[in-house]
């Protein structure tokens, strides 16, 4: 039985030493298995191609090649033994025309399975261009490719001041080094400024409505005026939709149009505001006093409340002819001496309202709950055909 040992071309390290038997087939074969190679042909130690298994004698030493030419391995010694200086490890990259002196290891160890890595691996294995001076040519920006440099030397993520970290993030995920990407989304996140979700002050919003044309529509929605002053503001036609207005001071303002769909007015007071014509879609104003508020607009435009939480609210001697307050809820609310002529009342929750004092002429009370509501000295009678529960 014949024996030899097996080397990659061009290297005299890492040999495999295998048995000789079949065809020429069967030892490439061998040799791709020992060797993790795609084996293609065979030369011994003078470059000669070997065609023919009965060329090879027993302890030859033969160099597998996957069809590249013979490379002797004598070159590799002789650039082991070159002097202090010149290793061919290092390179040099041309990176969108500003240069980085680096070594092979450097781009190859920290990631491997980066961009990088697999560029530089082995020599020319991605067929990597170069310039007049022998640096490889890379088209991407050398301020954000720095610090990837500096963080595949010593494994930390060190950017200077004044460099946007998004664009250190983009070259990250463009060489897929994503260990560095992770500790960019965190570094990203971590220098956002926090939300601010203090209260906007009268001060903030009387500076806001003086630079602000009078016939600009002004969107306030979802906004957090919480405990604010706005009393005796001209607040019409703004939008205030689901904006945080709880125990706010809005006494005297005029928010004759304005939108207060879905809006927090919990515990606010409004007393002898101007509501004419506003927009209370499924507010909340429980526990909010509106004593005597104007929701009656002379052109006809009614004040739609219809839905709203209002829970315990203090309305007296407030004129409400024909506003809308279908399936609003008013359990336990003060209603006295209020004007609710032609009012939808429809499906309202009136549990334990008091009621004394009003004017429910023509008003629509079909499917309210009454139960407990207080009826004492109406200006008009309350006929049953208003009222069916």
């Amino acid at each position: 039985m014949r024996r030899v040992t097996l080397f990659v071309n061009g290297t005299s390290k890492n040999g495999k030493v295998v048995a000789v038997y079949g065809t020429l087939s069967d030892l490439l074969s061998v040799a791709s298995n020992k060797l993790g190679i795609r084996a293609c042909s065979l030369y011994n130690g003078k470059g000669g191609l070997i065609d023919d298994i009965a060329l090879i004698r027993d302890d030859d030493v033969l160099y597998v090649s996957e069809g590249d030419e013979f490379v002797d391995p004598q070159c590799e010694v002789k650039a082991s033994e070159s002097p202090p200086g010149s290793q061919t490890d290092w390179l040099t990259l041309n990176i969108g025309g500003r240069l980085f002196t680096t070594t092979r290891s450097t781009l190859v160890s920290k990631e491997p399975d980066s961009m990088l890595a697999h560029m530089f691996r082995e020599k020319d294995a991605w067929g990597n261009k170069q310039d007049a001076r022998g640096a490889y040519l890379i088209d991407r920006s050398p301020e954000y490719f720095e610090p990837i440099l500096n963080y595949l030397r010593h494994g930390q993520l060190i950017v200077n001041e004044g460099v946007n970290l998004i664009g250190v993030l983009e070259e990250a995920r463009f060489f897929g080094i994503e260990q560095l990407v992770e500790q960019l989304e965190i570094a990203i996140k971590n220098s956002q400024p926090p939300e601010d979700h203090s209260p906007i002050s009268r001060k903030e919003f009387v500076r806001f409505l003086l630079a602000t044309p009078t016939k600009s529509e002004i969107r306030c929605q979802g906004l957090n005026f919480s405990g604010a002053d706005l009393s005796r503001l001209d607040l019409r036609y703004i939008n205030f939709k689901m904006a945080n207005l709880s125990r706010c001071n809005l006494t005297h303002a005029n928010l004759c149009c304005s939108n207060l769909e879905r809006a927090d007015l919990s515990g606010a007071n409004l007393d002898a505001a101007n509501l004419q014509g506003v927009k209370m879609l499924c507010t909340n104003a429980e526990g909010a006093s509106l004593r005597g508020c104007n929701f009656e607009d002379p052109s006809g435009l009614k004040a739609n409340l219809e839905g709203a939480n209002l829970k315990g609210v203090d309305m007296e001697g407030s004129q409400m002819t024909g506003i809308n307050l279908r399936v609003a809820t008013l359990k336990n609310a003060k209603l006295k001496n209020c004007n609710l002529r032609g009012a939808t009342l429809a499906g309202t929750d009136l549990e334990n309202c008091d009621l004394s004092g009003c004017d429910l002429q023509e008003a629509n009370l079909r499917g309210s709950n009454v139960k407990g509501a207080i009826f004492e000295e109406m200006l008009t009678p309350l006929h049953m055909s208003q009222s069916v529960r």
